[in-house]
Parts: structure tokens; C-alpha cells; sequence
């Protein structure tokens, strides 16, 4: 009786590692959604399967250690608890994962902002952008819901500000709810700055503060139209030439 190979050790050791990391932080996140103001996630880790896969894995651990005390050899089937406990799971969640966005919530963010700014752009004129919340709340009902969680729940739906006489756009909101788009128009209304709420690229919980990455918050700006170019529009004059014909039909030079 010598106990399993070192490959066997190792494998299990990297297998409880894993085990730890994965669904210890599944776990984690699934507390700490549940008490932060805000939260970068789409939806929050299931704390049930989490805590059933670290019991299966404390199981695991404590097969493969009374076998090691024992020096059972290395066909004991306790050494293959944890690696296939990692398989199964993961097999698992690729399952209940798929259909799922690739995009994180700081990503899925920039993206409903850009898409409002698109929309936006194309009500503005010559004269001004769009400042009123009654023409600009459709293009925020069409972005469905912020990938932000409140508490442990969904945010139903964005929300819109909007703010006039603005030198800049909003670097700083404090007590605005997450998913609140705000608008910010400059005082001549050629120009509006549009920032969200949400959470800063690099944090995961804590309360709301506008979108922003590595300290500069995601600005996009919405600008009225440029006027034509006036030489465009410019046409000749034109003239009616009317030339005679000869002898019913025949075309001829007008005369001098």
C-alpha cells in the first residue's frame, strides 16, 4: 500500500483548488448581491447550487484524505471523487448557460448608451439637438433593462434626466438610481453630453456612480446637424432655346 502517484495528488489538489475558486466565488457573489446597493451582474449566482457543489466537494476531500491516511493504492475510486465532481459541474452550468449574452454588465452598459446616442442623434437638427423628455423617453423605453442588480433584483427599466444649461456632461450623481441615463444639454442646445449610472467598470458592488473606466466616466455626445453646404444648393439659371424648324420638321441654326 503506497498511496496514490503524485499525479493523482496533484490532480486532486487542482481539482479542490478549482472547486474552491469557481464556486466559492459563485457563492460569494450570490451574499453579496443580495445586500449591495448596486450590483454588476446580469443576474445573480444561484447560492444553492454553489452551496451544494462545496458540500460535494468537502465530501470529496474527506474520501480522498481517509484514503491517502490509509494509503489506499491508486485504483481507490475516492482519488476520482473531486475530478469528476468538477466535470459534472461544469457540464452543468455550460448547460444552464447557454443562451446566455457574452457581454458583462460594464460592456452591455456602453452598448445601451452608444444605441441611445445613435437614436438621439437622428432627431437633432440644424437648429438644436432633441432636449425634451417627452421626444427622447421612447429611445429609452427601447433599451429594455440595465444589466444591474438592486439588491439581489433586476432593474426593471432605464430612466432619464434630463438637465439643461450643462457646461459638460455628469461626472457625479449621487443618490440617482442605477439605469438612469442622463442627458445634459449645453446652453445653446447644439450639444448634449449623455452619461449613465451604473457602477465603474472595475468595481462589482457598491452603491451607484456613473459608468465610467479607469476614473473617466463613458461619455457620449449628441450634436445638432451641419447646415448644407450652401455651394451644394447652388444651381445655374437656365434658358429656353427655341429653334425653329424648316418645312415641317427639318431643325435649322437660329440666324444671327
Amino acid at each position: 500500500m503506497s498511496g496514490p502517484s503524485r499525479k493523482s495528488l496533484l490532480t486532486n489538489v487542482l481539482c479542490l483548488g478549482a472547486l474552491g475558486w469557481i464556486y466559492g466565488g459563485d457563492l460569494s457573489d450570490a451574499l453579496s448581491a443580495r445586500t449591495a446597493e448596486v450590483s454588476a451582474l446580469l443576474t445573480p449566482p444561484s447560492a444553492v447550487r454553489a452551496s451544494v457543489v462545496l458540500g460535494l466537494a468537502g465530501v470529496g476531500l474527506a474520501v480522498f484524505l481517509a484514503g491517502l491516511l490509509r494509503k489506499r493504492p491508486e485504483g481507490f475510486k475516492g482519488y476520482r471523487l473531486l475530478p469528476i465532481l468538477l466535470v459534472m459541474a461544469l457540464f452543468l452550468d455550460m448547460v444552464l448557460a447557454e443562451g446566455r449574452t457574452p457581454l458583462d454588465s460594464p460592456e452591455m452598459a456602453a452598448v445601451a448608451l452608444q444605441r441611445f446616442q445613435g437614436e438621439a442623434q437622428k432627431l437633432a437638427t440644424v437648429e438644436a439637438v432633441p432636449a425634451r423628455s417627452q421626444v427622447l423617453q421612447p429611445l429609452v423605453d427601447a433599451l429594455g433593462s440595465p444589466p444591474y442588480l438592486e439588491r439581489g433584483s433586476s432593474v426593471p427599466a432605464y430612466t432619464l434626466q434630463v438637465r439643461t444649461d450643462c457646461e459638460g456632461p455628469v461626472r457625479d450623481a449621487p443618490g440617482t438610481r442605477a439605469g438612469t441615463l442622463l442627458y445634459c444639454v449645453a446652453r445653446d442646445g447644439k450639444q448634449a453630453w449623455v452619461t449613465l449610472v451604473g457602477l465603474p467598470a472595475e468595481v462589482r458592488f457598491g452603491a451607484p456612480a456613473v459608468l465610467s473606466h479607469r476614473g473617466e466616466p463613458r461619455v457620449a455626445v449628441v450634436r445638432a446637424q451641419l447646415p448644407a453646404d450652401p455651394e451644394e444648393n447652388d444651381v445655374l439659371p437656365g434658358f429656353d432655346l427655341e429653334i425653329p424648324t424648316v418645312d415641317g420638321g427639318a431643325a435649322a441654326s437660329p440666324s444671327p
